[in-house]
C-alpha cells in the first residue's frame, strides 16, 4: 500500500494562498512533481503562480496559464521548474510530446489537471485539491493536500510547519525566499507590521550513507545533524558579547526556528565580489577577540539539558580530506590506488599531529563571507554579525582565520591576506605576550591545506552527487589558496605529492 499524508488549508484569499505554497516551496526539490486539481477557477493557476513567483524572487514575474502552450519551462534559483496543464489533453500517450513522460530528471513539475492523465502521474507526488468555500466569502478557497508514496513525509512536515507558523504568530506573515546553502537547510524571510524574522528550516537529516565505521560523514565528521546545536551555540555566542542572532521561537524535535533578522548587509561588495578591506579588518578582530575568551565546552540548551561541543581530531580532519581522493581525484581522471592512499593518508596523519596538540577554543568552522552581516549601528566587534555556527566545535583558533581569509566563494588577494594575518597576530599578542607568531603561522599553513583539500572534494561531491555544480567554478580558487600554503617550509614533503599525483582544477 501506498503511503498517504493528507491535511486542510482554509484559503481566506489570495494572500492565504501564496503563503501556503511558500511555505510548501520550503521544502521541495528537484525531482518532486506536484499537482493542482480542482474545478474551473478553482484558483491551480493562482497557486502554481504564486509557487513560481516566490522561488524566483520576483513578484511581478509574467507567469502565464500554460493551457494552450501545455507546457512552459523556468530556470529558477534554487532549480528547473516545468508549468503543465493538462485540461486539453485527451490521451496520457499525448504527454511524449510535450515532454511529460517520462518526467525529465532534476526539475521540479508542477502539473494542473491532473486526472486528465492519471496513469501518467508517479507514485511518489504532491496533490494540492483546491475547492470554493463561497460560505466563507467570494474569495476564499480550501485546499486539500496529499502526499502520496517518498512525498508523503514532505506533507506531514508541511502541516508541522504550519502548525509552528500558527503557534509563534507568523502564520499570515508575508513571506520572502531566502538562499540557502550547500546544506539541506532552507530559509524565508517573515515580514509583519513589526518587522521581519527569519524561518530556519532544519530536517534532522544526516549527510550520505554509514559508510565511515557505521557513521554517516556528517556524523564522522561532527556537522550538525538537527537545529540543537545552532540553539546552543547562538545563545554561547550572545552571552560572550558576540552579535548571533537572538533565537525567538523553536521547534527542537522537528527542526524549525524563528530567529532576530540581522539583514542583509554583508562584507564584500561589487561584481565580481570584493573585501570591504574594512570590515574584513573588524571580523578579523573579532575572531581574535573571541579566541581570547576562555570558553566552555558545554553549552545549556534546554532548561533540563545541554549540548556538548564535539572536538575538531585527527580523525575527522582525515576523514575531510579523505573527500580528495573519493571525489576530486577521480573527477580529474586520477582514480588512487592503495598505495597512493596509504601515503596520502600517512603524510597527513603525522602533519595533523601539530594542530591537534595546539591550545583549543570554539571554531566556528564556516567564518566567512556569505555567513557574516555587517551590522553598521553597532560598535567594535559586534558590528559582524554571525548567522551560520551550527557546526562550531573545539579546535585551532587558526582555522577559523583560514575561513576568513581564503575565502572559498571570493578572491581575496594575498597582500590583504598577509595584512589581516599581521593584524590577527598583533590582536592576540596584546593580551597575550607568549603568543607565537612563527608557530600559528604553521598552523595557519596546516590548516590552510587541510581546509582546503577538503573544499575540493566537497565541491566535487556537490555537483556529482547533489546536482550543485555552481560550486566547481569556486575550485581554480581554492587551488590557489592551496598552494600558497604549500609554500610553507613545514609542509614541503605534502607540496612535492600534490605536484607529483594531485591535477589541478579546470579553469
Amino acid at each position: 500500500m501506498i503511503a498517504t499524508s493528507t491535511f486542510s488549508v482554509p484559503l481566506a484569499n489570495e494572500g492565504a494562498t501564496s503563503e501556503l505554497m511558500a511555505d510548501l516551496a520550503l521544502l521541495i526539490g528537484a525531482g518532486d512533481v506536484i499537482t493542482l486539481s480542482g474545478d474551473l477557477g478553482a484558483g491551480k493557476t493562482a497557486a502554481a503562480r504564486a509557487l513560481i513567483r516566490y522561488l524566483a524572487v520576483d513578484d511581478a514575474l509574467e507567469v502565464p496559464s500554460p493551457t494552450f502552450t501545455l507546457a512552459q519551462s523556468y530556470e529558477l534559483p534554487p532549480f528547473p521548474l516545468i508549468h503543465a496543464d493538462l485540461y486539453r489533453i485527451n490521451d496520457a500517450s499525448e504527454l511524449d510530446e510535450i515532454g511529460l513522460s517520462p518526467l525529465p530528471d532534476g526539475v521540479v513539475a508542477l502539473i494542473e489537471w491532473p486526472e486528465r492523465a492519471p496513469d501518467a502521474l508517479p507514485g511518489d507526488r504532491i496533490d494540492i485539491a483546491l475547492s470554493h468555500r463561497p460560505a466563507l466569502g467570494s474569495t476564499a478557497r480550501a485546499a486539500e493536500i496529499t502526499g502520496y508514496g517518498k512525498a508523503a513525509a514532505k506533507v506531514t512536515r508541511l502541516k508541522l510547519l504550519r502548525q509552528f507558523l500558527d503557534g509563534a504568530g507568523y502564520l499570515d506573515a508575508r513571506r520572502e525566499r531566502m538562499p540557502g546553502d550547500a546544506s539541506t537547510r532552507s530559509y524565508a524571510r517573515l515580514h509583519t507590521n513589526n518587522g521581519s524574522v527569519i524561518l530556519m528550516n532544519s530536517p534532522r537529516r544526516p549527510d550520505g550513507p554509514p559508510i565511515y565505521d557505521g557513521k554517516s560523514y556528517s556524523a564522522a565528521v561532527h556537522l550538525a545533524e538537527d537545529v540543537r546545536p545552532f540553539v546552543a551555540i547562538g545563545n554561547g555566542l550572545r552571552k560572550h558579547g558576540f552579535s548571533a542572532p537572538a533565537i525567538r521561537h523553536t521547534d527542537l524535535e522537528s527542526g524549525f526556528l524563528i530567529t532576530e533578522d540581522l539583514g542583509g548587509a554583508g562584507v564584500v561588495e561589487g561584481e565580481p565580489p570584493q573585501p570591504i578591506v574594512e570590515r574584513y579588518e573588524a571580523a578579523t578582530e573579532m575572531l581574535a577577540a573571541l579566541h581570547r575568551e576562555v570558553l566552555p565546552e558545554t553549552l545549556p540548551l534546554t532548561a533540563e539539558t545541554s549540548y556538548d561541543m564535539p572536538v575538531f581530531d585527527v580523525d575527522a580532519w582525515l576523514i575531510e580530506i579523505g573527500l580528495m581522493l573519493e571525489w576530486y581525484m577521480p573527477d580529474r581522471g586520477v582514480q588512487p590506488s592503495d598505495e597512493l592512499r596509504a601515503e596520502f593518508l600517512g603524510m597527513w596523519r603525522t602533519l595533523l599531529q601539530k594542530p591537534a596538540a595546539a591550545p583549543q577554543t570554539w571554531v566556528i568552522r564556516d567564518y566567512h563571507s556569505p555567513n557574516l552581516i555587517w551590522l553598521a549601528e553597532r560598535t567594535g566587534i559586534l558590528r559582524v554579525g554571525i548567522i551560520d555556527f551550527q557546526d562550531a566545535l573545539l579546535g585551532p583558533a587558526a582555522y577559523d582565520v583560514v575561513s576568513l581569509l581564503q575565502d572559498a566563494r571570493i578572491d581575496v588577494p594575498e597582500q590583504l591576506e598577509l595584512s589581516l594575518l599581521t593584524r590577527y597576530i598583533k590582536a592576540r599578542r596584546t593580551t597575550d605576550p607568549s603568543f607565537d607568531p612563527a608557530a600559528f603561522a604553521e598552523l595557519y599553513a596546516i590548516m590552510s591545506a587541510q581546509r582546503n583539500t577538503r573544499l575540493l572534494g566537497t565541491f566535487a561531491r556537490l555537483n556529482r552527487r547533489d546536482g550543485k555544480p555552481q560550486y566547481l567554478k569556486h575550485q581554480p580558487r581554492i587551488w590557489t589558496y592551496l598552494n600558497r600554503s604549500l609554500g610553507h617550509p613545514a609542509l614541503a614533503m605534502l607540496r612535492d605529492w600534490y605536484a607529483a599525483n594531485v591535477p589541478p582544477p579546470i579553469p
